[in-house]
């Protein structure tokens, strides 16, 4: 770092310094959710599968993972005002190309080039923000807004993307982010000092062939994950080739890194004990937390609400997490028993679970949902730092890096699966409630006429001729039968999730070293890719 230059001008107050860098980074973070602000609205504009609009979202994210090895050696050797300006008109161009263009081979070449670059971006306004946190609780204090952040990414997005997409054509986002990111790029950029942030290395020797091997690897499993069930597993052959060729990648990627020197992830990290138990209850965590977007589904699919009142009560959930968080926070600054905190936050995220399955209903008030998302919320913010910080505690400084290349991998992996998981009960829940529902049906249930006979008397009310009105209502039957499908889906797997919160409590208890390690992360920052 330069001796004659402070990184940012002297007559830049310090409330400024980190008000520029936190929406810098909250720009940033609005760009991971874009794909799947509205999904349905992506599919339509694009001429994509659902599916396709999942391994959009994943390509993302396997970009940011993978990258974020390299990236600190770029970031090491290029001064950081000039970095973060490469970075910013990369951003731009980008998003401006996908604004362009309406080619599915494209939106997914662009969503991964986006990934890179924003992992740049991050890992800038990472290392600056936790370069002006100083005082002796200011790293957790850092790590719990940072991760706050994360967890209130699809909420925040989706209200975000709601108005414009109800007004305008979809890839308006892509030029609305354009927006996002020039003013808050242009402060942050005005206010620094051509400085080298961290000590300048010179940029050889990188190791791009462990980045080729994660990101293939991780394309993979996306891959895997998001269309295996749509292409029945192993019967066919691109999902087995894809698993072998992970499998091959997984082995050659440990072999590599024990030959190495200085290995781009050490994986001597698994000799702690508690990076083992915090990296399980990660796993954990995130198979919980993608089960919440069901919620959001059953609002528009169900209830019938549009895309931007549904979003407006997820508003509730991101006060549980700001309150969950603090709570959180309060608890590490005391050094209370940590324990507590993960058995009171899985609580919570159980109780909302239990209270869901009782609530899905064909038709129901807005208003009865806002405790229940206060409640998720709530637990969510209560966890997620503290794991994280947690993983992190368990291993020496030295090792930061490793910690959080490993946590990385393990949280892509588990959103994968979660997605993967999400489609799999979908299709096998849905399928047998169809299927038990339709032999139900006979022309001789007089509930059956009845409701024909409803659906008739109503449309023919409104002018429709007798015989096109019992078409139509043959038709409103059975979306009425999808519907109910899908509610006894969502009562089914959050029946599952709700068990599995129960279960996190159980392995909690029977953790007491939990309780007794001590939060220390000084000398250390979240990864690039903390999503």
């Amino acid at each position: 770092m330069s001796k004659s230059l402070p990184i940012f001008k002297s007559w830049v107050p310090e409330w400024l310094i980190k008000l520029s860098i936190l929406l810098l980074l909250l720009s940033s973070v609005l760009l991971f959710a874009l794909s799947t602000a509205d999904g349905a609205a992506a599919a339509g504009y694009y001429g994509m599968e659902p599916a396709d609009v999942q391994f959009s979202l994943l390509l993302f994210y396997a970009a940011v993972a993978s990258f974020a090895g390299v990236e600190r050696r770029f970031f090491e050797r290029i001064i950081t005002k000039d970095y973060l300006l490469i970075c910013i008109v990369l951003e731009i161009l980008i998003a401006y190309c996908c604004y362009h263009t309406r080619e599915i081979w494209l939106v997914f070449t662009f969503r991964f080039l986006q990934g890179i670059v924003n992992c740049g971006i991050t890992s800038i306004c990472l290392t600056l923000l936790f370069g002006r946190l100083k005082s002796e609780h200011s790293r957790e204090v850092g790590y719990t807004i940072f991760y706050g952040m994360i967890l209130c990414v699809s909420p925040v997005t989706a209200l975000f993307a709601a108005p414009l997409v109800e007004n305008f054509e979809y890839n308006v986002l892509y030029k609305a982010i354009i927006f996002c990111f020039l003013p808050t790029a242009a402060l942050l950029f005005s206010i620094l000092n051509r400085v080298h942030l961290i000590r300048k290395k010179p940029l050889y020797q990188l190791d791009w062939a462990s980045f080729l091997l994660f990101v293939v690897m991780l394309i993979l499993i996306a891959y895997v994950l998001i269309y295996g069930q749509q292409k029945d597993w192993l019967e066919d052959l691109s999902i087995v080739y894809s698993i072998l060729a992970i499998l091959s990648l997984a082995v050659l990627s440990v072999l590599r890194q024990k030959a190495l020197k200085r290995p781009t992830v050490d994986l001597s990290v698994f000799k702690y004990r508690n990076f083992s138990v915090g990296i399980v209850f990660l796993v954990i965590l995130y198979l919980i937390r993608g089960a919440f977007t069901l919620t959001s589904t059953y609002f528009i699919t169900v209830l019938g609400m549009d895309s931007l009142h549904a979003n407006e009560l997820m508003i509730f959930n991101i006060l549980g997490i700001i309150a969950g968080s603090y709570i959180a926070i309060r608890f590490l600054i005391l050094q209370k028993m940590l324990r507590v905190l993960w058995v009171a936050g899985f609580a919570l995220l159980a109780m909302f679970f239990t209270l869901m399955c009782f609530l899905f209903a064909t038709e129901a008030d807005a208003s009865t949902f806002i405790l229940p998302l206060f409640l998720q919320g709530l637990g969510a913010g209560m966890v997620m730092s503290p794991i994280v910080m947690f993983i992190v505690s368990a291993v020496p400084v030295q090792m930061g890096q490793s910690a959080a290349s490993v946590g990385v991998l393990v949280r892509f992996s588990a959103f994968s699966l979660s997605l993967a998981l999400m489609n799999y009960f979908q299709l096998y829940f849905r399928g047998n409630h169809n299927n038990d529902m339709r032999s139900g049906l006979t022309v001789l249930d007089l509930g059956l006429s009845e409701r024909l006979t409803g659906y008739q008397n109503a449309l023919s009310s409104h002018g429709m001729l007798k015989d096109e009105a019992a078409k139509v209502a043959v038709g409103l039957l059975n979306k009425a039968v999808q519907k109910q499908a899908f509610l006894q889906y969502c009562v089914n797997y959050y029946e599952i999730i709700a068990a599995l919160c129960l279960l996190t409590i159980v392995l909690i208890a029977l953790q007491p070293v939990i309780s007794r390690t001590m939060i220390n992360v000084k000398g250390k920052r979240p990864a690039a890719a903390g999503f």
